[in-house]
């Protein structure tokens, strides 16, 4: 492709412009939109141990790191998330029906019931649909952004992952390739201590996942993720940065799993009590709020009034999800081809026959 060659990147020095702090609204709309992530994950865990969802994949502790991050974005910028992005998704407007309805594999979920739950994805919001195996995001960002460049679109792409992620092939490979082509991609990582049992001290020597940007000629940066002015202002930055011509950055956002790493997960096994009050008592969404109390921005019956709504909404749409019908069985063979052949054709009319047989249930 002649249009990627070295020569034709962006100057890597660009002059940045001050970073515009969040209006006073933008605050009480992120701290909304943080409730809601952490009532949905309240309820989504119910749901699970339940056995109403399959899996669930919890996010809480970190939901100043993704708020915060995704308000410094704009919708015309790709996310490349991993599985525990719920709070990235509600900032980009992803209705929560539709994460519900994908959490049930409702006839509802627009994904058809094919991914695993939690695993979900929307074209029109460029949300990237997640996938299991770690880091596979982060080389799909960087082409991304390459494409984009090379196509002259006005984009940046991120890309989430966890701390375990800066241990495998496709964070290096990744990082190596946007530094080469200097890239407008933003690597945004929730530091949460723990790659399901294994403790960041096992992971590596580094003496911050941040600094393994210095590797590959890029600016590392590390941020306390239980602050969302701080990522706020730190994602911005990297965002100007990056649309300026200046290339990617690597963040390091400094959080933790109050929860598990996952509803097939036991954290009691392999993290103590101690460790686990000790950030309880930093958590993301209580320190917001004393701050938009201090600022007048808020009062404890607002407070309450957002958590009664968040509760309300999420129940309302459990309860459409599971009054929906089951995905039609019919729906197995949309999206596959094109032209669709004909011994799947045959298939599909075989299907039928038995369905309307009542030889099979759907």
């Amino acid at each position: 492709m002649p249009g990627l060659v070295l020569a034709d990147r962006a100057p890597a020095e660009t002059t940045s412009a001050p970073i515009p702090e969040p209006a006073p609204a933008e605050l009480v709309r992120a701290y909304r939109t943080m409730v809601f992530a952490r009532a949905m994950d309240e309820r989504c865990l119910t749901l699970q141990r339940q056995g109403r969802i399959g899996f669930y994949v919890p996010l809480q502790g970190q939901e100043a790191a993704q708020v915060g991050s995704a308000s410094a974005l704009r919708p015309e910028d790709w996310i490349f998330p991993a599985y525990r992005e719920l709070a990235v998704a509600l900032v980009r407007g992803i209705p929560i029906q539709l994460l519900i309805d994908q959490f049930f594999g409702s006839g509802g979920d627009e994904l058809k019931g094919r991914q695993m739950p939690n695993h979900y994805g929307y074209r029109r919001f460029n949300f990237v649909t997640a996938s299991s195996p770690v880091g596979t995001q982060i080389s799909q960002a960087v082409g991304t952004a390459l494409a984009a460049r090379y196509r002259r679109e006005p984009i940046l792409t991120i890309a989430y992952f966890g701390d375990g992620t800066t241990s495998s092939n496709d964070f290096h490979a990744g990082l190596n390739l946007a530094g080469v082509f200097q890239t407008p991609t933003i690597f945004f990582c929730q530091n949460n201590q723990w790659a399901i049992s294994l403790p960041r001290e096992r992971q590596t020597h580094s003496t911050t996942l941040a600094v393994k940007a210095e590797a590959y000629g890029l600016p590392g940066v590390v941020v306390d993720g239980t602050d969302f002015r701080a990522v706020y202002a730190a994602v911005a930055a990297a965002r100007q940065r990056a649309l300026g011509g200046g290339g990617p950055t690597l963040i390091e956002a400094q959080v933790y799993r109050l929860g598990p790493h996952s509803t097939s997960d036991d954290p009691k096994r392999y993290r103590t009590d101690e460790e686990l009050n000790a950030w309880k008592a930093r958590d993301p969404l209580a320190r917001f709020k004393l701050e938009l109390m201090d600022a007048k921005l808020l009062n404890e019956d607002q407070d309450h009034a957002l958590w009664e709504a968040a509760r309300q909404e999420i129940a309302r749409a459990v309860a459409q999800t599971e009054a929906t019908p089951p995905v039609p069985p019919l729906s197995f063979f949309d999206d596959v081809y094109a032209v669709v052949p004909p011994a799947l054709q045959e298939e599909r009319r075989s299907l039928e026959q038995l369905l309307a047989a009542g030889t099979v249930r759907p």
